[in-house]
């Protein structure tokens, strides 16, 4: 049990608070999933690395946690508004795809993702398809005294609820300019809680509904599933801080009604930042978006990227860049290949290895300060900035030996996810997909070198360099890490 008391930023309140959950041993944590008309792109999966950071967080502090995750597989459309077309529907149309097969196929990709992230499977993932009656009852419970209907569906009157739109800080024109205008709305803030199908129109995903036959507004799902699996109020709400400006003020809304009171649904609504590019924030909408796939055809581990996301505290802009990316790598290596070493000294029977020796009131003074220190910073709103220095510290403290270093950084790697303790050196190498060289050839290549250069027959060291460079490999002898290569 770490001792020092968690803090986190609501977007709610605009403040830090002290973390007080509901039940500390069931900590009811909801985070925004993916709609899975496309691939995430690396934008995307940044909300992913800070919600595992949180929950990370949590289980370590000795919180017991249930993690719902959505994935929208219905519902949403090209705009956070209720104009434009179904991003499901449209991707269907656009690929001649079943559009069941589409969702299936993009929710598989999502949890690849997560996995090749190190990112922890959630308690569950709920699909929004499997959720329809639900929506349906809660739509009906709260349509009497919140909801009007128009020719083309239920719409909610948000001046229903109080104090609409606090999370966003948005009841002015500017916050209004990103919704789309709709024919009949009483308000411009107003939102679709169930579209119903144009005439003569076909969808591939319609249900019917008092209403009319149709598909359900977006937010509707989040307020249906987070109540399902965690109650009318939990304890944290996650999601992109796009989120915060429309999507989460009309879940809350529709939780008000719900309820009848001014509960939000959740205690604590935290938001991460954007990734942004040199062209601006990153976005699916302009059709080129960059994927986890993307980086690792370029041939970076995905451990990397996630390296680079916690360099930066979570609510923070992170500006995404290769040249950021391999510098998050070059960093991953230092870690990957200073555990190696300590791995290699602690092992039983190892020639090298260090005698163990009886815990000291010195050395145990020594563990429990890292491992306070480590509190420190994530307790702290999960500064993991913050937590990476102390990380570099406990590897290079020659006062500890190799075992009591690992034994550490299981602490590290349970919060920071970046899995030190079985990463090699060798899994960071820099290949992209495309490359036809032979890894094992290279390296025995080299390994001739480094023997010539050990004979100094400097000739034939710099005909194997030559040879290299002609098939493509940049022999890195500057690498202060020991020789390493890439390909170029």
């Amino acid at each position: 049990m770490t001792t020092h008391a968690l803090t986190l930023y609501n977007s709610l309140t605009r403040r830090l608070e002290p973390f007080a959950p509901i039940d500390p041993a069931n900590v009811g944590l909801y985070s925004c999933g993916p709609t899975v008309y496309n691939y995430a792109h690396i934008g995307n999966l940044r909300a992913y690395v800070f919600t595992d950071t949180l929950s990370r967080t949590l289980t370590w502090k000795g919180f017991g946690l249930t993690h719902i995750v959505n994935i929208t597989d219905v519902g949403h459309l090209t705009s956070d508004a209720d104009a434009g077309d179904d991003k499901m529907e449209a991707a269907a149309r656009a690929s001649g795809q079943d559009i069941w097969a589409i969702a299936r196929h993009y929710t598989e990709a999502f949890k690849r993702n997560l996995i090749d992230l190190h990112i922890r499977t959630p308690t569950r993932f709920p699909l929004a398809t499997d959720h329809i009656a639900e929506m349906i009852a809660f739509a009906e419970a709260i349509a009497p005294e919140h909801c009007y209907l128009l020719e083309d569906g239920l719409y909610f009157d948000t001046s229903t609820v109080p104090d609409y739109g606090r999370l966003a800080r948005s009841n002015d024109d500017a916050g209004e300019s990103r919704i789309d205008p709709v024919a009949g709305k009483r308000h411009p803030q107003d939102f679709a809680i169930w579209r119903t199908s144009a005439p003569g129109e076909m969808r591939q995903m319609e249900w019917d509904s008092p209403w009319g036959r149709g598909a359900p507004g977006w937010h509707l799902e989040c307020s249906v599933m987070s109540q399902k699996y965690l109650g009318p109020q939990f304890d944290i709400h996650t999601g992109g801080i796009d989120h915060r400006e429309i999507h989460h003020p009309n879940e809350i809304a529709q939780n008000q009604a719900r309820c009848g009171c001014a509960d939000t649904g959740a205690n604590l609504w935290m938001h991460n930042n954007f990734l942004v590019e040199r062209s601006g924030k990153m976005s699916k909408s302009g059709g080129e978006f960059t994927t986890l796939q993307t980086l690792i055809d370029r041939g970076f581990h995905p451990l990397a990227y996630r390296l680079m996301c916690l360099q930066a505290q979570y609510r923070s802009e992170l500006e995404f860049s290769w040249d950021n990316l391999a510098a998050a790598t070059t960093r991953l290596k230092r870690l990957a290949l200073t555990v190696q070493a300590l791995r290699d000294r602690a092992a039983p029977g190892n020639s090298a290895s260090d005698p163990a020796k009886p815990a000291t009131d010195a050395v145990r003074a020594l563990l429990a300060g890292y491992r306070d220190r480590l509190d420190i910073a994530v307790c702290d709103d999960l500064a993991t900035p913050r937590a990476l220095p102390v990380l570099d510290e406990l590897l290079a403290d020659k006062r500890l030996s190799p075992a009591d270093r690992l034994a550490a950084l299981a602490d590290f790697d349970a919060v920071l996810g970046l899995d030190l303790a079985a990463l090699r050196r060798e899994d960071l190498r820099v290949r992209p997909a495309s490359a036809t060289l032979d890894a094992a050839a290279v390296d025995e290549r080299l390994a001739e070198r480094r023997a010539a250069r050990a004979a100094k027959d400097f000739p034939r060291s710099d005909a194997i360099r030559d040879d290299l460079a002609s098939a493509g490999v940049e022999v890195m002898d500057g690498d202060p890490l020991g020789w390493d290569w890439r390909i170029g």
